[in-house]
């Protein structure tokens, strides 16, 4: 019997515990996470050994029946395939365990959503992060399509498709509705080529009208400045939102291009930066000064040691690997909360560095250069908030004194 942490192990994952404690500490998680960790592992193992089973009988129907004995037993934690996939990895890497992913079961809905990233992914040659959206847009669609039995694609006609972007349009905005449907249309596509439906569905999705005016709402430079002001620069988390802030406030990059920084993409020397954006685009900016203080601090005195892969920004809590575009968004929520903005996300900072440079008296051509517009017309939506040049052109009313 082996005792680590405080934690007794017997049955078959006993001789894997101490490289395992010593992976979650590589990984970043505290003593206390790495703690919680073993004594689930612990149970797993002494579970396995009752029921006669080893190492290598770890599978999908495996890791459910024990989360359902946990479940049963009253545990009130780690009851997720999630809290089994640090030793599921951490197993895989060391040959004991096949390279699959034992902690979610494949069903058709999600077999089908697979099938349709690597069609997007090899086929159409599209990013990592358009096939994302794309996935996720149409993953309420599959989960309806397939049948009760969950074997096959039900019988699909046109009202089956209008039917569910009407229900999607109650709750969602315009702009993401047109999303869905451009991602529906092409798993339409997709699904007539695999002959998955006997006709092509993909006109039964019907266009989006969104005729709102969507006028930038920059925020103020007092405004920006109180966001930059409540990152504590004393914290980890203060350094690396103080960073990205000033990322997308000086340089209007998104939120998924400041989460798609790697340590690669600063040339120091250079004073440049490499901008991963849309369509695979590869794109070099002035780095200004301010912003390479930013990030340098962050790098030299709150990036984890334990960080997983070459992202510059991380996550906080273990394990530390990249953020996310998401996880931007709420960094930048999170800060606008603290200075008492209300609800501001990441995109309203880049209409903020484009208002701000359109002020200073940059030509259109020059901002949509920075912000990496491909239409000028893109750009052109910034000179309706500039207030005081629109004063100047206006012609007075007739009769009036001009």
């Amino acid at each position: 019997m082996a005792s680590l942490c405080g934690v007794r192990f017997t049955g078959p994952l006993a001789p894997f515990s101490e490289g395992f404690a010593a992976e979650l500490a590589r990984l970043g998680f505290t003593p206390l996470s790495v703690r919680g960790q073993l004594g689930c592992i612990a149970h797993l193992s002494r579970w396995l050994a009752e029921e006669g089973l080893g190492v290598n009988a770890l599978s999908a129907a495996t890791v459910q029946a024990f989360l359902s004995t946990r479940r049963a037993l009253g545990y009130t934690a780690y009851l997720t395939p999630k809290a089994l996939r640090p030793l599921l990895d951490y197993l895989q890497g060391l040959g004991a365990i096949p390279w699959e992913d034992p902690a979610q079961p494949l069903g058709l809905g999600e077999e089908l959503l697979a099938r349709f990233r690597d069609y997007l992914l090899v086929e159409r040659g599209l990013g990592d992060r358009v096939v994302r959206g794309y996935v996720d847009a149409v993953r309420p669609f599959i989960a309806g399509c397939v049948d009760a039995d969950g074997v096959t694609v039900k019988a699909l006609d046109s009202g089956d498709v209008t039917a569910f972007l009407v229900a999607e349009s109650r709750r969602l905005t315009p702009k993401t509705l047109q999303r869905v449907a451009s991602a529906l249309r092409g798993l339409l596509r997709y699904w007539h080529l695999e002959g998955l439906t006997a006709r092509a569905l993909d006109q039964a999705v019907p266009k989006v009208a969104n005729r709102r005016a969507a006028l930038p709402r920059p925020l103020e430079p007092a405004q920006v400045e109180a966001l930059l002001s409540s990152c504590d620069q004393a914290t980890v988390a203060g350094l690396r939102d103080y960073a990205m802030l000033t990322v997308l406030a000086r340089m209007g990059l998104r939120a998924g291009e400041v989460a798609g920084l790697r340590l690669e993409d600063i040339a120091w020397r250079e004073g440049e930066l490499v901008v991963r954006g849309k369509g695979a685009r590869r794109d070099r900016l002035p780095l200004p000064a301010d912003v390479g203080d930013a990030i340098a601090g962050y790098l030299c005195r709150g990036r984890p040691a334990t960080a997983l892969g070459r992202s510059v920004f991380i996550r906080i809590k273990a394990p530390h690997r990249g953020l996310t575009a998401a996880g931007v968004t709420q960094a930048v929520a999170a800060a606008a909360r603290r200075a008492g903005l209300g609800t501001v996300y990441a995109h309203r900072l880049r209409h903020s560095a484009a208002t701000r440079m359109l002020a200073r008296g940059a030509l259109l051509v020059e901002i949509g250069q920075v912000l990496r517009h491909q239409r000028v017309a893109t750009t052109a939506i910034y000179l309706k908030v500039d207030t005081d040049a629109l004063r100047a052109l206006a012609r007075p009313w007739p009769g009036s004194v001009s």
